[in-house]
């Protein structure tokens, strides 16, 4: 039991369970039915499992020189190689079940395994270390449509949102540990920019997410109650982020959750 508890622990469960349950929540969206969505979800969480796994596993040198006691890798408590079997065995694992939803799905799924895998092996050390985050994240929306009985193609305004939010993921998930990286060579784009600017950065990212949900829901009440203070918190995050606030981050987290909730929202919707 304490092994598996150490494989969980670093497999980076907290944003491996949001990014699973924010696809899953898109497959309500759009009328995916109960077994759809439990395939669905499946398949999402061992995806997740697997990109979190391969991170600890690419990464357990680096960890270790940084002193990263929150990796149980980094502590010792567990050897390398089970991480390495168990990244595999679950990528290996999502690929194999996607094919029940149908082979468009198991393509966009395929696509979007391989952008975060190529992520925690090359791209997080150079300058377009964003880039798996804009089509892994972009391509959320496509994984609810193309997992209907009847496959179908996400609206274009949904993707450019998913793919924004992930641009913000990706400076949310890097800016803790941007001294960490530094000092054990790792060089994306947020360590480039700095904490300010990237933070500013994100919140521009948000607010042009913002703007894509506002051309392509249904106008109305809801719709302006939730992008006012998705907007609003945008463009906070980066009055704030330039004058090297803390609230900054904080705003931009809020926003990516207020930009997800309307996405959600969106429901049929999403597909054209």
């Amino acid at each position: 039991m304490r092994r598996i508890a150490a494989v969980l622990a670093s497999s980076h469960p907290v944003p491996a369970a949001g990014v699973t349950v924010i696809v899953v929540l898109l497959g309500v969206a759009v009328g995916l039915d109960p077994a759809r969505l439990v395939v669905l979800g499946a398949v999402l969480a061992l995806n997740q499992l697997s990109v979190g796994l391969s991170n600890d596993w690419l990464d357990a040198e680096r960890d270790r020189v940084a002193g990263r006691d929150d990796k149980p890798v980094a502590r010792g408590d567990l050897p390398v190689a089970v991480v390495r079997a168990c990244a595999v065995v679950g990528a290996v694992a999502a690929l194999a079940l996607s094919p029940l939803l149908g082979i468009p799905f198991a393509v966009v799924h395929a696509i979007a395994l391989a952008g975060g895998w190529a992520y925690n092996a090359w791209f997080k050390h150079g300058a377009l270390s964003p880039l798996p985050y804009l089509v892994s994240f972009g391509l959320l929306p496509a994984l609810a449509t193309t997992a209907l009985p009847e496959p179908a193609a996400p609206a274009w305004w949904a993707v450019a949102a998913g793919a924004l939010l992930g641009l913000a993921a990706h400076v949310a998930n890097v800016l803790p540990d941007l001294d960490d990286d530094a000092a054990t060579g790792v060089r994306g784009l947020p360590h480039r920019l700095g904490a300010r600017a990237s933070t500013v950065l994100a919140g521009v990212a948000l607010a042009g997410a913002a703007v894509c949900l506002g051309m392509g829901l249904a106008p109305g009440i809801p719709t302006v109650v939730g992008l006012a203070p998705s907007l609003g918190a945008s463009v906070a995050a980066v009055v704030l982020g330039l004058r090297g606030s803390r609230w900054a981050f904080r705003l931009v987290i809020l926003a990516a959750l207020v930009d997800v909730v309307l996405l959600v929202l969106a429901g049929p919707g999403l597909a054209v």
